[in-house]
């Protein structure tokens, strides 16, 4: 192809950066599915509290897990995400673009 006077070629880099959010998601899924587990596996709920005195039903347990592993899941899914990122910066390679002005004359 030729260059048009309008074009201009320039140097740029390309990699593959990953998805933060899907990282995110993933993690604060994998809190729950933990927090799932950790409430039906032990059955800890028949037990009074020490501190408070309390019952607490496996769902009070459930929330309570879920709310730490949700937080802990989400700081493990972006921590994750930013070593991915950190390694596609380093297979970033450079490729060289052409940019295209058209203009379009309306009066015809």
């Amino acid at each position: 192809m030729t260059d048009s006077p309008g074009d201009r070629r320039e140097r740029v880099s390309v990699r593959r950066a990953p998805k933060i959010s899907v990282f995110l998601v993933a993690g604060a899924g994998l809190g729950i599915l933990i927090a799932m587990i950790l409430t039906f596996a032990f059955d800890g709920t028949t037990q009074v509290s020490d501190n408070t005195g309390l019952e607490y039903s496996q769902g009070q347990v459930f929330g309570f897990l879920a709310l730490m592993g949700i937080a802990v899941g989400l700081a493990l899914g972006g921590a994750v995400a930013l070593v991915f990122d950190r390694v596609s910066r380093r297979r970033a390679r450079e490729v060289e673009v052409r940019h295209s002005s058209i203009h379009i004359d309306e009066e015809a």
